[in-house]
């Protein structure tokens, strides 16, 4: 399992335009070790940036938004945190870890899962992480979001604020 903190969205096919478009933009943010590689499933990219991944991903939405021309290939980068084996109890338990640092007790929360290539069930995994966190539950408005990420044998595990995963459609009004 590699252990990557950004995941980046492309174009079907053009991942490895993806992968040269961000390994040049995070040598211009200052990463010169970062590393990027296909994840296995079509059109996402895993990333491994020495910088904050969070930062990462509004620095580049920064320079897409004063430069679009440079991000032709990157549609979307989403904050990970934490990547452990994709089973029920590794996610549920670093997504607890995290919940517990980043969500305050009056705070709110919800659970979100984009899942591909695992017969993982969606509920299965809300279940196993909303159980286990002691924070008040709101779907339409929370504070943060407990973002869970599987792809195939491994999960990125991320508790986000709104607007944490940059889209550049959104951000270039596309």
């Amino acid at each position: 399992m590699r252990v990557f903190n950004l995941l980046a969205s492309t174009y079907r096919g053009r991942e490895d335009d993806c992968i040269s478009e961000l390994w040049y933009l995070l040598r211009e943010l200052g990463d010169e070790k970062a590393e990027a590689w296909k994840a296995g499933v079509s059109g996402l990219v895993e990333v491994k940036t020495n910088l904050n991944p969070f930062e990462a991903a509004r620095r580049l939405g920064a320079m897409a938004a004063e430069r679009p021309w440079d991000l032709k290939y990157t549609l979307k980068l989403t904050p990970i945190e934490e990547v452990v084996p994709a089973e029920l109890e590794e996610i549920a338990k670093a997504a607890q870890n995290l919940a517990e640092r980043k969500i305050s007790p009056q705070e709110t929360f919800r659970v979100t899962v984009n899942k591909r290539a695992t017969d993982l069930k969606t509920m299965e995994v809300v279940e196993a992480i909303a159980s286990r966190i002691n924070r008040k539950v709101d779907l339409k408005n929370p504070d943060w979001i407990v973002l869970v990420e599987i792809v195939g044998g491994e999960a990125g595990v991320s508790v986000i604020r709104q607007g944490d995963v940059v889209s550049m459609a959104k951000l270039l009004g596309r």
